[in-house]
């Protein structure tokens, strides 16, 4: 039976709005930039066969980045997912309708190694997590346990102008070494972005891979440009100062982009999931030290 009209779609009515196929009024807080992408017709239509075989949506993961609360949904049978995005005045500014998509067997596969995650002082998780929703790298086998990692105040990453790296919280901050180990890799003559700007041809941009026991490999990524610390050759102590954060190569804005592999050759390696010295592991949302 369907329920009586309402003034406004609400994160906390949303899963249930959806299910009961009002897509109308959820279609009417989309902002005109979703709603010039995506006509009224084709979201109904997407969105009422995204529904089919589905009992109910539950509400798995909510964080907020740059004043824009992000929401994830899953259905009953963990098969699809949801990602909305809405401000604090409920203006809906993406939704993303997809597969939830996730890799069992090797989520089971841990580095013999443990690690801490590259950075002191706090740092918050933009993306990381086992699902593509809270980790945009999941999908990719090269990179699906990897991190990213920025520094937030008060639900921003920056002050004032967002064109400059020097407003980002996160740049010119100490890396650290994650590990003992052998440097094997360091790339440093990279500029640094324009923020908003990014170099697709050297995705990882400046970045330094350290060798660790065991033949697993870390790799700090999108590192400020001719700030490494180490050559290839030196030896590191877990802590040691490599470098520092900048906003080189596939990178929207400063930050740290981190991961362990099996191999050296980041373009072609698996992603191992990290074992951390704390027995925890950070995801989506959670601030770090």
């Amino acid at each position: 039976m369907r329920s009586s009209s309402i003034k406004q779609v609400t994160p906390q009515n949303f899963g249930m709005l959806f299910l009961q196929e009002r897509f109308g009024e959820i279609y009417k807080q989309c902002n005109e930039d979703f709603k010039k992408m995506v006509s009224i017709e084709q979201f109904n239509e997407l969105a009422k066969s995204f529904n089919s075989n589905v009992k109910n949506y539950e509400l798995i993961s909510e964080i907020t980045i740059n004043n824009v609360n992000q929401y994830i949904w899953v259905d009953d049978q963990q098969e699809k997912a949801i990602n909305v995005m809405i401000d604090s005045n409920n203006m809906i500014h993406g939704l993303l309708l997809k597969p939830f998509l996730i890799f069992p067997e090797s989520d089971k596969n841990y580095t013999q190694n443990t690690y801490i995650m590259p950075v002191n002082d706090e740092w918050y998780v933009f993306w990381g997590g086992v699902n593509e929703f809270v980790n945009y790298h999941y999908a990719y086998e090269t990179q699906r346990y990897a991190y990213d990692l920025v520094i937030m105040k008060n639900g921003t990453t920056f002050n004032d102008s967002s064109i400059l790296n020097e407003n980002y919280f996160a740049f010119n901050k100490e890396v650290i070494a994650p590990a003992d180990g052998e440097v094997v890799k360091v790339i440093d003559y990279l500029t640094d972005n324009v923020p908003g700007e990014m170099y697709e041809l050297e995705p990882a941009g400046n970045l330094i891979i350290i060798k660790h026991k065991n033949n697993e490999y870390s790799m700090v990524a999108h590192l400020k440009n001719n700030a490494s610390l180490v050559q290839v050759g030196d030896t590191v102590k877990q802590g040691d100062v490599i470098a520092l954060c900048g906003n080189s190569g596939n990178s929207s804005e400063p930050h740290i982009h981190f991961q362990v592999m099996d191999s050296q050759d980041y373009m072609n390696c698996k992603s191992i999931r990290i074992r951390f010295t704390e027995d925890k592991e950070p995801i989506q949302g959670d601030i770090i030290k």
